[in-house]
């Protein structure tokens, strides 16, 4: 039996003349390609450091180019004449160089990091690897390199002094760092990130790996809080702060400038918030502390945002007991650590304790170090809280709300305590028989 041209021999057309089959387009089964950079068969690191370039000078761009329309805006005015355009660019320049870490040029007693820029920084980084890197460990670290290139250009250019440079050349590559790596993870062929961190966890102790997990859980919850009692002082102090604004008479242009770098200090103000709701407090210039039990406050720059503080006499009372809050994170914290903790040894829900703890205290040691600084001569070199007082604060109280939890539910612990207890008894009945 013969079959009829373009014909298959199970009887289905082939879709093309004379029975020749048809080339099939797209393969369904195909894994889909991901191309790193928009030159095909570019090397997958090409991508990476396309990315870190990217996110470098777009997070420049965003502070120059207001920069230079705050220029072109003020050009009329008499206290501009003589001053070149270029002069913006290098103050903006110089800003970016502070979210990295760089004391300004200009003013080497202006060393209070930006965190806001800071933060713009690591989204970009994120943006961009998202959406142009590829997860692999070279479009990684040529990313990582490429950022810390474009922030060693701009420090060398800007005439930053190499000390500097290498301040700025390390927090650029944590920046970098942070924000690509959280954006390669994000990408369709990248790892889960407890895939990428299991080598290392699974080295660890059970106990120290839930401790360490915990110990972030109980910090955020404290960053998180912080960030709602800094929201509250702006609301109730909103009065104080369009003063300050009032009394400065600035036109729209200046407004506009202020207002950013209002936002630019603005998660500087939730880290003193934290370090005000833990216990230690903050000082905004020598000699001053802002605390749960006392407030000396000196005289103020005109800056609206330190119109938010707390007055003097918003202290003592009940505020005094707001430090209890680092043991509710803690015994939070430890609610969740004792559901995923199996517990052997009698030692396994102490360590666990401790280790949370210690790692809310050293997270709580760098956010109160990047938190302080100054911004001007005299008084004005010491803002913000004392790193170390913090994270002994944070670490005591979140080892006593985890242990508080951990210990009394632990049947080791118990089973451990009732056996000494009884042999204390023991040995003191013994002893009272022989006596």
């Amino acid at each position: 039996m013969s079959t009829p041209p373009g014909t298959r021999p199970d009887g289905r057309g082939s879709g093309a003349p004379g029975g020749r089959p048809r080339r099939k387009v797209l393969d369904d089964a195909a894994p889909p390609r991901f191309f790193v950079s928009d030159l095909d068969g570019a090397p997958r690191w090409v991508g990476g450091m396309l990315a870190g370039l990217q996110a470098a000078l777009l997070s420049l761009l965003v502070v120059v180019l207001p920069a230079i329309a705050a220029y072109v805006a003020t050009s009329a005015a008499p206290a501009t004449t003589g001053i070149p355009w270029t002069r913006a660019v290098e103050v903006a320049a110089g800003l970016w160089l502070l979210a990295h870490g760089v004391p300004l040029t200009d003013a080497p007693s202006v060393t209070l990091v930006p965190l806001g820029l800071t933060a713009l920084a690591v989204f970009g980084c994120y943006a961009s690897a998202r959406r142009s890197g590829y997860a692999t460990r070279s479009a990684f670290g040529a990313g990582v390199g490429a950022y810390v290139g474009v922030v060693l250009v701009v420090g060398l250019v800007t005439g930053v002094p190499l000390l500097h440079v290498g301040a700025g050349l390390l927090g650029a590559a944590v920046v970098a760092a942070t924000g690509l790596g959280a954006g390669l993870l994000r990408r369709p062929e990248a790892p889960r990130f407890r895939d990428v961190v299991e080598p290392v966890r699974s080295r660890l102790p059970e106990p120290v790996a839930h401790g360490v997990a915990a110990g972030t859980t109980a910090l955020a919850t404290l960053v998180l809080a912080a960030a709602v009692l800094a929201t509250l002082w702006v609301v109730t102090g909103r009065s104080a702060v369009a003063e300050v604004v009032g009394s400065l008479r600035l036109d729209a242009v200046g407004g506009i400038v202020l207002a950013v770098a209002q936002l630019a200090y603005a998660p500087t103000l939730v880290l003193w918030a934290l370090a005000w709701l833990v216990g230690p407090g903050f000082a905004v210039g020598t000699g001053t502390s802002f605390a749960v039990g006392g407030v000396q406050a000196g005289a103020l720059p005109a800056v609206p945002l330190l119109g938010a503080l707390p007055a003097p006499d918003v202290v003592g009372g009940v505020l005094v007991v707001v430090p209890v809050v680092t043991l509710l994170a803690g015994a939070a914290a430890a609610l969740v650590l004792r559901r995923r903790l199996a517990t052997e040894r009698a030692l396994d829900a102490p360590v666990a304790g401790l280790v949370s703890a210690a790692t809310a205290g050293l997270g709580a040691l760098l956010l109160a170090a990047l938190a302080r600084g100054g911004i001007g001569p005299g008084r004005m070199t010491e803002l913000g809280p004392e790193p170390v007082l913090v994270a002994l604060a944070v670490a005591g109280g979140v080892a006593v709300g985890a242990l508080l939890v951990l210990l009394p539910g632990d049947r080791h612990v118990r089973a451990a305590v009732a056996g000494a207890a009884r042999r204390a008894w023991a040995a003191a009945t013994g002893s009272a028989r022989r006596g």
